[in-house]
């Protein structure tokens, strides 16, 4: 038998990826029960939910609960990712702004200053632990491998990005969406505001991205996969403002800090992004009037200009499409507001 695991989603770790090629002298043995076998951490509810959801094939092909394997298939197996964690996450009372919810999944919109999940240093006050409250009041069935530290999470958002998420309530749920993140079927749509304007009105950055080797706090691009993975970021024009752009991006992939690190290797670093060079004034002029403009921006939004505007996913029990939309929260419209009036005033005197 060989077996290859992967983690196409290393950068989120939320999900990973088993390849099993069935030993060549195997005798006919239904896949859960081979399965499990195989994979340690897997029962035959998993397998059985994890098959409903096509997240496990055979041959490339779906199979049924029952399938009996046959000797050199190749079996692939996408899985929420099994986290080994001793410390168990306390519920806490959060008023969590929920779009939308039914008995599988809920579609929540995270503030921007909202850390998605508990780190070092971070214990408390994360969305996790809100989420951890809210489904023990529900009375909601342990899911497996739905750890205590991440209760229903299928992606992240970063503290200081506001916008929406899905949030899983059951195993089917969970397993189905993280094959639709791994299979790269879910609508993720962002906007940017960021600094000057691109020649083009569209295109694709495809860029590796990885840890930054000398600040393990920061992602960076690269050349090739030996440092990084493959991140993929689809953008187009909304509105440009001579000094600053108003972008839609759309990820393909959803590595760590992408948008934020793709726009600013192509010279467009996100307003006010400390992180990433966009915290002090990189296009205008020199004048000290545009300098404390600039700086009253700054201190209307205290955080990077990006906002998870859409998600769209199929509903993991019915297969029906779902798309979700949430405009930018005040900050960020207050934001634009004032550099479409600074646009306009600028016309004026042209």
């Amino acid at each position: 038998m060989e077996e290859a695991t992967t983690s196409e989603n290393k950068a989120e770790g939320l999900f990973e990826q088993h390849r099993i090629v069935v030993d060549p002298k195997q005798e006919p043995i239904r896949i859960d029960k081979y399965l499990m076998g195989k994979l340690p951490q897997i029962s035959r509810n998993k397998v059985q939910n994890a098959i409903k959801a096509g997240a496990i094939t055979v041959d490339d092909k779906a199979v049924k609960p029952n399938c009996i394997l046959k000797p050199k298939q190749v079996i692939d197996v996408v899985l929420p990712r099994i986290v080994s964690n001793d410390e168990t996450v306390i519920p806490q009372e959060m008023d969590l702004d929920i779009r939308y919810e039914d008995e599988d999944v809920m579609v929540i919109h995270k503030p921007a200053g909202l850390v998605v999940h508990p780190g070092v240093g971070v214990k408390s006050g994360t969305l996790v632990n809100g989420l951890a409250y809210y489904f023990k009041n529900l009375a909601l069935p342990v899911m497996e491998g739905n750890q205590p530290d991440r209760p229903g999470l299928v992606h992240r958002i970063d503290k200081d990005t506001s916008g929406l998420m899905v949030i899983a309530k059951t195993e089917l749920a969970l397993t189905h969406l993280a094959k639709q993140f791994f299979d790269h079927t879910i609508d993720r749509k962002y906007v940017a505001l960021v600094w000057g304007e691109p020649d083009e009105k569209s295109g694709t950055i495809e860029k590796y991205v990885g840890r930054d080797e000398k600040n393990r706090t920061k992602m960076a691009v690269y050349e090739d996969e030996e440092y990084g993975k493959r991140a993929v970021t689809h953008w187009k024009l909304i509105q440009g403002m001579y000094y600053v752009s108003l972008m839609e991006c759309e990820l393909e992939t959803g590595r760590t800090h992408q948008i934020r690190i793709h726009m600013a290797s192509e010279g467009h670093p996100l307003f006010n992004d400390e992180k990433y060079g966009g915290a002090s004034v990189r296009k205008g002029t020199i004048y000290s009037k545009y300098k404390q403009f600039v700086a009253n921006c700054f201190k209307l939004m205290t955080r990077q200009a990006l906002h998870a505007r859409l998600i769209g996913f199929e509903h993991p029990r019915t297969g029906e499409r779902m798309t979700f939309e949430a405009e930018p929260p005040e900050d960020f419209q207050n934001v634009l507001e004032k550099w479409r009036t600074y646009l306009s005033g600028r016309k004026k005197h042209v």
